[in-house]
């Protein structure tokens, strides 16, 4: 069973038995919203996607875990940022609450991005602050209702909720992409706190045993789905992974290449062995 809002997300919901498993991938959406003026080039601006993350874990409702994908692209608004996190300069007027803008603001890469690329301006102008709030209610906000619903969902059902926010990283960083990044994996659980050790080991170690390169918290430790949506001593468990994408697809054309199906069957195995893990942490929590 799945549902849509508008452009908003897509849910999908397991077609077997339920179990405390959650993927979502945030950054995967395609559909461009018609008031999104942006004056870079098209194809470069793409580039940005989490292109086919949905469809890596497409199988998830099968294992028994619940789906969300937003469709609306993150360089329209980042569901993976804080609701303040704006940079003030971007904006025609004064915005009625206090913004706390970061790192991420300052590198153009905040909840309303503003560099299609570094040195590649996003927009020709400032936005409106009529249209960045309702970019926020539309979109923003609907996207973390459907998160928190799910997790509190499965955590009332079964005690503890397992989620993994699903992203995608380019296989090169830096100025002019120089830095090959050498692993195929990150997990991230922000140094430990948001999710229980076990889950994060659980993870590194199926993929390492199927021929992958993992590392933890660096470069990416997780950002605001992870953070604000966890609490272990709650029994919410939240991991962040990144997938390199030379793994999956064609970096420039965005198409897929040869290593897509394998790596899908591989995320598959994953899956499996995740709701596992749920399943027997439950069982063990209700004969307690």
């Amino acid at each position: 069973m799945s549902f849509v809002i508008e452009d908003v997300l897509v849910r999908n919901d397991p077609i077997v038995p339920r179990l405390p498993v959650f993927f979502d991938s945030p950054h995967s959406g395609t559909v461009y919203p018609r008031d999104f003026a942006f004056v870079c080039p098209a194809s470069t601006l793409r580039q940005a996607e989490d292109t086919h993350v949905d469809e890596l874990f497409a199988h998830a409702p099968e294992h028994g875990a619940t789906l969300l994908c937003a469709l609306f692209p993150r360089t329209y608004i980042d569901a993976n940022r804080a609701i303040d996190d704006i940079d003030p300069a971007i904006l025609d007027g004064r915005w009625p609450e206090p913004l706390r803008p970061t790192e991420k603001s300052a590198a153009g890469m905040g909840l309303i991005r503003t560099l299609c690329r570094p040195g590649m301006p996003l927009y020709d102008g400032r936005l409106s602050v009529a249209e960045v709030a309702e970019r926020i209610d539309r979109y923003y906000r609907p996207y973390h209702f459907q998160v928190a619903s799910v997790m509190d969902d499965l955590a009332d059902r079964f005690g503890a909720v397992w989620h993994i926010d699903c992203h995608s990283m380019p296989s090169a960083v830096g100025p002019g992409a120089a830095h090959k990044l050498g692993m195929d994996f990150v997990l991230g659980d922000r140094d430990g706190t948001s999710c229980e050790p076990g889950f994060t080991a659980l993870v590194e170690r199926v993929l390492t045993g199927l021929g992958y390169k993992v590392t933890r918290n660096h470069p990416f430790k997780g950002v605001e789905l992870v953070s604000r949506h966890s609490n272990p001593a709650r029994g919410r468990h939240s991991l962040q992974l990144e997938i390199n994408r030379r793994l999956y697809m064609n970096e420039e054309t965005l198409e897929r290449n040869e290593g897509f199906a394998r790596l899908q069957a591989n995320l598959t195995t994953l899956t499996r062995r995740i709701c596992a893990h749920a399943q027997a942490s439950t069982a063990r929590r209700a004969a307690e």
